[in-house]
This record gives structure tokens, C-alpha cells and sequence, in this order.
């Protein structure tokens, strides 16, 4: 079985598990707080728990970086790393907002740059999005590509969850400049909308997204065509590890990118 197929296995028994739980009293739940630091909810737990109970079955030799779990080691000669969010929009899917996602990537190292499988499934329809590394983006398996004509109405993903009054100073020109702004509350999606050409600009910036967050819709954007930098206008990188926090800006392509760098106060 290739690594993609095993991530995308894994992807559909998590929507099996979880698409009737969102928005239910059962999908809440307090565990307490998780590697990543954020309050583990019974849907995350039961969405991770599918996750490492298909590749302990299968037998898959690798270690597990998730964001309720922390570092899982599942062989002792493992090929690789599977970065796993698998509620991506925990909040959402608490409340019953049809806007979240399984994240799964496997990286060779331990660093963004070394991913070379992703797999994001919208766990509200089930469509999902993958991609390996130098093969192109892929949506419910036809390919898809981020939009590289301006658009009608230019749609920028902006995350300002939690952010500082000096971030908001930032990309204030941005705000003032744009008249289609969303948040929506799934970074892994938002990307894979990206990807799929339906959104133009998604930026983060407030300097708290971590790797699992990141990892999967990091490949499928850059497979499908995007473009994605950090807050110093370089290719975006990252160790992994919970300390290891991201901002990042992603476009569609050239033109939009350098019209938002031309506006940031960076």
C-alpha cells in the first residue's frame, strides 16, 4: 500500500467515525489539554483514536506527531512521520458548523519542507483533497488547481483568532483593502480551498499555528500551484515540534501575492 493510500484510508475511517458527532452534546467532552495546548474535546479524542488504531493495525512503521496525542512512537524503525490533526476546526465542529477537517501528512524528516504525502477531508461532505510531493493537487481524486487569472471578487482568509493589537496594525492595509474578508475557521481547508481556486489570499499572522495545523495543507496549496511564505517574504520552513509556532501568507499566484506584500506593514 503506498503512504498516500494509507493516509487516505485513514481520512475516511475518521469521517465514518465522527460525521454524525458534530454538533451533538457527545462531540464535547473536556480531556483536558493536549500536546498542542488547546482543550481536547471527545471528538478530537475519537477522530485521533481511529487514526492510530488504523496504523497499529496495518502496522505502519512510523512515528505519530498529533495535536492531542503529542509524539506517538509506533515502530522502532520508522520510515517517516505522520503529522496528524484530526479535527482540524474543533470548534466548529463542536457547535455543529459545517466547516472542519482531518489532517494528515507524512514527512520524511522533521521539517514542512520534507512532506511529501497530504490528505484533507472535509468531514461535513467527505470530499477529500491530497497530494504527493511532485505529482500535483487532487480533489475526490480530479486534479485542481489554485486560480491564476484575477478574480471576479477577490476572496481573502484572514485569521485574526486571539490576534494582538501590533498583528492587527500589520495587515490593517489589508483589511482596508479588501472587501470579501473571511474567517473560517479550518487553516487545513481554507488552504485546500485555496488549492482548489475558490479563495485568492489566506494569512495568518498571529504567530500561534503549529506544524499539525499546517503540514497537510502546506503540500496540497504548493502541489496545486500556490504560493506560501513566512512573515519575512521567505519560502515557508518549519521544524516540527509543539514549541515551533507559524505565520504565513498564501496566495494564488504572483500577482496577488506581491499586491498583499505591497500592502503589509512588514
Amino acid at each position: 500500500m503506498e503512504i498516500i493510500e494509507v493516509l487516505q484510508e485513514a481520512s475516511r475511517l475518521v469521517y465514518e467515525n465522527v460525521k454524525n458527532l458534530a454538533g451533538t452534546e457527545e462531540a464535547m467532552g473536556d480531556f483536558g489539554r493536549g500536546a498542542g495546548g488547546d482543550i481536547s474535546r471527545n471528538i478530537d479524542i475519537v477522530a485521533e483514536k481511529t487514526v492510530l488504531d488504523y496504523l497499529r493495525k496495518i502496522q505502519f512503521d512510523c512515528e505519530v506527531l498529533g495535536e492531542e496525542c503529542g509524539k506517538v512512537e509506533l515502530s522502532k524503525n520508522p520510515k517517516g512521520i505522520v503529522v496528524m490533526d484530526a479535527i482540524d476546526g474543533s470548534t466548529n465542529a463542536v457547535r455543529g458548523i459545517p466547516f472542519f477537517c482531518c489532517s494528515l501528512a507524512f514527512a520524511t524528516e522533521a521539517k514542512l519542507s520534507s512532506v511529501t504525502d497530504a490528505v484533507v477531508t472535509d468531514l461535513s461532505t467527505g470530499d477529500m483533497y491530497h497530494a504527493v510531493k511532485g505529482k500535483g493537487a487532487f480533489m475526490n481524486g480530479k486534479k485542481i488547481h489554485v486560480n491564476i487569472k484575477e478574480p471576479v471578487y477577490r476572496i481573502v482568509c484572514l485569521n485574526t483568532s486571539g490576534i494582538s493589537p501590533s498583528t492587527i496594525k500589520k495587515i490593517y492595509p489589508i483589511i482596508e483593502g479588501s472587501n470579501h474578508i473571511r474567517h473560517l475557521g479550518a487553516n487545513a481547508l481554507e488552504l485546500a480551498l485555496l488549492a482548489r481556486g475558490l479563495i485568492d489570499v489566506h494569512i495568518d499572522f498571529r504567530d500561534k499555528l503549529r506544524i499539525t495545523d499546517m503540514a497537510a495543507g502546506y503540500l496540497i496549496a504548493k502541489e496545486a500551484g500556490g504560493y506560501i511564505l513566512d512573515q519575512n517574504k521567505e519560502p515557508l520552513e518549519s521544524e516540527f515540534g509543539f514549541d515551533k509556532k507559524i505565520s504565513f501568507i498564501a496566495a494564488s499566484n504572483k500577482k496577488i501575492l506581491d499586491d498583499i506584500l505591497g500592502k503589509l506593514q512588514l
